[in-house]
């Protein structure tokens, strides 16, 4: 038989580099650099959609919200309410909320109701709200279209 190797001996002469230098090739580090970025990148998509589906997720709730409000309003009243703000003023809203997308309250886009041919005194009021938006959502459909 031949000479037994020690324990841990083939261990060290593996490492050993030509030159004596210990340490990372570049290819190692070039391999390693690759990978990170392919993850970061995986990730940073994932939290942009994650993030889209959050704010869509508010403005679903926002517009059902002002929506049932617009209808609580007409119910007690029998009309339309002129604006969003006689919304707050008779207290069916707490405040108007800011689109999620606009970073606004002031771009909600407001749908008038026709006007009453039986009654043509009365102003036409608003019907629905939208967003202002003129982005696209994760479905395709405009935000201003929901």
């Amino acid at each position: 038989m031949g000479r037994a190797i020690a324990t841990g001996d083939w261990r060290a002469r593996a490492r050993r580099r030509p030159g004596g230098a210990g340490g990372w090739t570049i290819i190692e580090l070039v391999i390693v650099i690759a990978i990170i970025v392919v993850l970061a990148s995986i990730a940073m998509t994932n939290y942009a959609n994650a993030v889209t589906r959050a704010q869509e997720a508010v403005l679903k709730e926002d517009l059902f919200r002002m929506r049932d409000a617009i209808d609580q309003y007409y119910a007690d009243k029998a009309k339309y309410p002129t604006s969003l703000e006689e919304l707050v003023e008779g207290e069916y809203l707490r405040a108007i909320p800011e689109d999620p997308f606009t970073q606004s309250r002031e771009t909600w886009q407001l749908v008038m109701s026709e006007p009453d041919p039986t009654d043509p005194s009365l102003e036409p009021g608003v019907r629905d709200v939208r967003s202002g938006s003129d982005r696209m959502s994760m479905s395709g459909q405009p935000y201003a279209e929901w």
